[in-house]
């Protein structure tokens, strides 16, 4: 998996009509940097879509951040209570920027970044566009390194002169645009810093025009920029102004990647209940022409008998009270039972054993006397009634159950 991470330049050098050129770097999840160079962010279409996740450095000049005393406040009352906070330092109505805060320092302060709503709508929207999976926006003065007590700053030159980025403290920086004059550049730079060091990051490729005007300038330091140290600030940067998009922000493209997904689910659903539905039906059918042909069968065979219970219970029955009436018992029957209970019994030595006798749910219930039979007696006894094709249980100490047996029900 990937990221790439793109400086995009500011908006005073776009509305200015000059070519955009936008620095890019792929890097994958070690850390590692898999490429680099500067292309027109819509020659990149390729490598946008193939990252897990873009993270847009956002020109510096275009970012403000401001320091600010917030009382404690979950983040969704933070977030509500922002533009109130920043009222009185923004120029404009604060609705119309997006508001970022990080999380209070050890003063009680936080930083709040303030952005163009308008403005950073068109990139991330144009970087959705291009197919990116998930976009990150990170002010480009909080991706240099933080030196405490010193002025970490880059002069990034584009088509139409150059960014000065510049990150005075671990939550703070400034951003200007400036003309393309390098002795200009380092005296503003130098005059913004005050008397603090500054390290000042260029690209090889300026370090040779800029090393003999740098020599002039007091406590500035000249360092080769290269992007392990924009990748390695902006993962701690604390700051991501694409959540606060809203709707309009990295979450969309999440929604839109899961709808072909989510309507071939709603439509295998909609299968499977159709379906059970119309299997149910069929079964429900089945099951009325059955109970019609029940019915019928009953009323042939008693047709004098009104219909009280189910047709196979109210067969059943009548089937036992006829064979009751010819003489005939079935094995569940008290009589059954208790005629095969009493003729095992007999081979007891001792038959005064029984403190309750019970017929209940087609099984003889028994409760033995204490101490009035032993394991041998109840193994004889069982034996007996297994020889009569009864079935002793004892649920409980002392309590005896008689059915039939397995396959001499009847």
């Amino acid at each position: 998996m990937t990221t790439l991470f793109i400086r995009y330049p500011a908006k005073a050098s776009v509305d200015s009509g000059a070519a955009q050129t936008c620095p890019f770097a792929l890097v994958g999840d070690g850390g590692n940097l898999l490429q680099q160079g500067a292309s027109p962010l819509g020659n990149i279409g390729d490598m946008v879509a193939s990252a897990r996740r873009v993270v847009l450095l956002l020109a510096a000049p275009d970012t403000t951040l401001l320091r600010v005393k917030a009382p404690p406040l979950s983040a969704a009352k933070l977030k509500a209570a922002l533009p109130a906070l920043v009222e009185e330092q923004v120029l404009g109505d604060p609705a119309d920027c997006v508001l970022a805060a990080t999380a209070e320092d050890s003063e009680g302060l936080r930083t709040v970044a303030v952005v163009q709503r308008a403005w950073l709508e068109v990139l991330v929207k144009a970087l959705l566009a291009q197919g990116a999976h998930a976009v990150s926006v990170v002010p480009s003065q909080l991706c240099l390194p933080f030196q405490p007590g010193a002025v970490s700053a880059t002069l990034l030159q584009g088509d139409a002169g150059y960014d000065l980025v510049m990150r005075q403290s671990q939550f703070e920086g400034v951003g200007l645009t400036l003309p393309a004059q390098p002795q200009a550049a380092l005296q503003t730079l130098r005059a913004l810093a005050g008397e603090q060091p500054v390290t000042l990051y260029l690209p090889p490729s300026q370090m040779t025009q800029f090393a003999p005007l740098a020599a002039d300038i007091p406590h500035l330091t000249l360092e080769e920029d290269h992007w392990a140290h924009w990748v390695a600030s902006s993962r701690s940067a604390g700051l991501d102004l694409a959540p606060a998009l809203g709707a309009a922000g990295a979450s969309a493209r999440a929604w839109e990647r899961w709808r072909w997904p989510l309507r071939i689910a709603v439509l295998a659903l909609l299968i499977n209940v159709v379906g059970l539905n119309i299997e149910w039906m069929r079964l429900k059918n089945e099951a009325k022409v059955v109970h019609q042909s029940m019915v019928q069968t009953f009323k042939s065979v008693y047709p004098k008998e009104p219909l009280i219970a189910a047709p196979m219970d109210q067969l059943t029955r009548n089937i036992r009270l006829a064979k009751a009436n010819s003489g005939q018992t079935g094995a569940d029957e008290f009589v059954t039972l208790s005629a095969g209970f009493g003729e095992a019994l007999g081979a007891l030595p001792r038959r005064d054993i029984i403190a309750a006798l019970e017929y209940r749910d087609h099984a003889l219930l028994i409760k033995v006397k204490p101490n009035t039979v032993d394991a041998a007696a109840v193994a004889q006894l069982r034996a007996a009634l297994a020889g009569r094709k009864l079935d002793m249980q004892e649920p409980t100490p002392g309590s005896w159950k008689i059915v039939p047996a397995a396959g001499g029900k009847s």
